[in-house]
């Protein structure tokens, strides 16, 4: 266990490593997430505003209470997409720097490889949410840590998401080549709209609500509505989050593995990005 240990930080520390003297990469980790917290933190104080002027007692209350719950989505799926982007783009590094057969002349394993990749996903989500939640606590007197410990549970979740849909993409870039790249930036923001990550699945048309169901993100954020709104943790959303969270993880890994071995037998793993 010691030389698993020890090969998941190496490659973990090639990564990191890269970022320890270019200052565009670490601007780059948190350049998206603090422009999202801009347009979405002055629309919704723009909203705010103008309902102060026409909403009054419990009605303005009520528009602060969703511009909050605005801003906490934005924060939230931000922590989903950096993870799954985290996990990607460091497996595409390795591919353009025609680095993923060296890797595997040495011992690291398969499962090795993704622990180091998610390590190093860890570490870039923090380093890209951590700003703008200061950014939206400074500019908009919103604090996502008074949410309370049930951050935690959103967090984990959402991580955990981003994992699988990150082993799904790796899974079809081993398939597909360089043609499936385009997915590690496009596919988080397809589910979107299905997610619930800024209203309700009861605002979505009842034959779409089954397939929102589904994604695991979508039962955060309703708790996330609940907390906020109701002023409690709705449990069995945060334990449907975890148990379609299993069944997201298990699945793609079980497509990565797959896609890994076929690419193991054709020789992809050398030839892939070229």
């Amino acid at each position: 266990m010691t030389g698993s240990l020890r090969r998941i930080w190496g490659l973990m520390y090639r990564h990191l490593c890269l970022y320890r003297r270019s200052w565009p990469r670490l601007v780059e980790l948190a350049y998206w997430p603090i422009l999202q917290m801009c347009i979405w933190g002055f629309t919704a104080s723009f909203i705010s505003g103008r309902a102060f002027g026409t909403a009054a007692g419990g009605g303005h209350h009520a528009l602060i209470l969703a511009a909050s719950t605005l801003l906490a989505g934005v924060l939230l799926w931000e922590i989903c997409i950096r993870s799954q982007m985290g996990v990607a783009i460091s497996f595409m590094e390795e591919l353009w720097s025609r680095n993923l057969g060296h890797i595997f002349i040495s011992p690291l394993r398969p499962w090795e490889l993704i622990a180091g990749l998610v390590g190093v996903a860890f570490t870039r989500t923090l380093a890209g949410v951590l700003p703008a939640i200061l950014v939206a606590w400074a500019l908009y007197a919103f604090n996502l840590f008074a949410l309370g410990p049930v951050l935690v549970l959103f967090f984990a979740n959402l991580m955990i998401m981003g994992w699988a849909v990150a082993l799904g993409i790796v899974a079809l870039i081993l398939r597909y080549g360089a043609g499936a790249e385009a997915l590690a930036w496009s596919l988080l923001f397809g589910l979107t709209p299905l997610a619930a990550v800024y209203y309700p699945v009861s605002t979505l048309p009842a034959w779409l609500q089954p397939i929102s169901r589904a994604i695991p993100a979508t039962h955060v954020f309703e708790g996330m509505r609940a907390v906020l709104l109701e002023g409690h943790l709705a449990l069995g959303a945060m334990a449907a989050s975890f148990g379609l969270n299993i069944v997201w993880l298990a699945a793609a890994s079980l497509i990565f593995a797959w896609q890994f071995q076929s690419a193991r037998r054709r020789g992809a793993l050398v030839a892939i990005g070229e």
